[in-house]
């Protein structure tokens, strides 16, 4: 099924041969061990290392349930009459068919998929960028891309991308979507990342977003089998990005600074930032952020209207 289709996900492969997945996926681990094939994204792909990217057909049939859960939760943090931008991805295409109901919004993408999501909201107004068009994905690349970006601000970025660590941030496998990915967050105050489990803890070829740039990841609850997405997902805790996980009932175990939001709420859930970042010798830059963190609330939003005014 890999080779006939590129990629294949552990559900698929589940229904096909009549069986659990976790048996699926001992059975995946093992021809992964023989060099069969390469582990991604709840599924698995043709092996080829940090720069084979599945396309979209195989992308969309991947973790859909999570998806559509994380899609339904971000939608929340978008406001009437904001500008945003929205990049390319599966992800990032079912966010955009839930903020068609979202009146006076402005959405600039590079995506063609969620250019289309949003072609028949009367209420929304979509910017598209430029540049060369990009087959595997849909997304507009290149130098017209990310020139026709400068010297926009929005409020929000939403980006999904093909891994998510604490060490290195958001990455994909294509250097051309890395780099418009990175243009889209500079024009954005806030970084929102949309990835499910199966992305945390992977690592690929191209960084997009360094970790210390993500506001928020919003992202689905990790099996209890999964501790690799669990000691990801409190290691970008730890480090200051605000997490919301959608899929049910927060554990009592729960990793400090994770909010858990049953999935199909499609609510605004403001999460407080973790502890503060960890300071090795930090500078004054670091030491002024702590102390922002310190403040309260509104102390804290104060504090940065006057340094923006600055």
């Amino acid at each position: 099924m890999v080779r006939a289709n590129g990629a294949v996900s552990l559900r698929e492969l589940a229904r096909v041969v009549q069986t659990s997945e976790v048996t699926v996926r001992r059975d995946v681990r093992a021809l992964e061990a023989e060099g069969l094939l390469d582990r991604r994204h709840g599924g698995a792909v043709l092996p080829g290392g940090f720069t084979r990217e599945s396309g979209f057909p195989q992308k969309s049939h991947l973790a859909t349930a999570e998806k559509t859960a994380i899609a339904d939760l971000a939608a929340g943090l978008v406001d009437e009459g904001e500008a945003i931008v929205v990049g390319a991805g599966t992800t990032t295409q079912e966010l955009a068919r839930r903020l068609a109901r979202v009146p006076g919004l402005t959405v600039v993408t590079n995506s063609l998929l969620v250019a289309q999501a949003l072609a028949h909201a009367n209420r929304v107004e979509v910017v598209m960028t430029g540049g060369t068009l990009r087959g595997s994905n849909y997304a507009l690349v290149g130098s017209g891309a990310e020139q026709s970006l400068q010297g926009l601000r929005v409020s929000r970025a939403f980006l999904s991308g093909s891994g998510l660590t604490a060490e290195r941030g958001l990455s994909t496998s294509n250097m051309l979507s890395a780099s418009v990915d990175r243009a889209l967050v500079q024009a954005a105050a806030e970084v929102v990342v949309l990835a499910d489990h199966t992305k945390l803890g992977t690592d690929t070829m191209f960084q997009t977003v360094p970790t210390d740039v993500i506001t928020r990841l919003v992202t689905d609850d990790p099996p209890p089998h999964d501790d690799r997405a669990a000691t990801e997902l409190q290691a970008l805790a730890d480090q200051g990005v605000q997490i919301t996980v959608t899929g049910g009932s927060a554990a009592p175990d729960a990793a400090p600074g994770v909010d858990s939001v049953p999935a199909g709420r499609q609510q605004r859930r403001d999460v407080p930032l973790p502890g503060q970042r960890r300071n090795h010798g930090a500078g004054p830059g670091q030491q002024l952020r702590n102390a922002l963190l310190a403040e309260q609330p509104g102390e804290r939003a104060a504090r940065v209207a006057d340094l923006r005014r600055r």
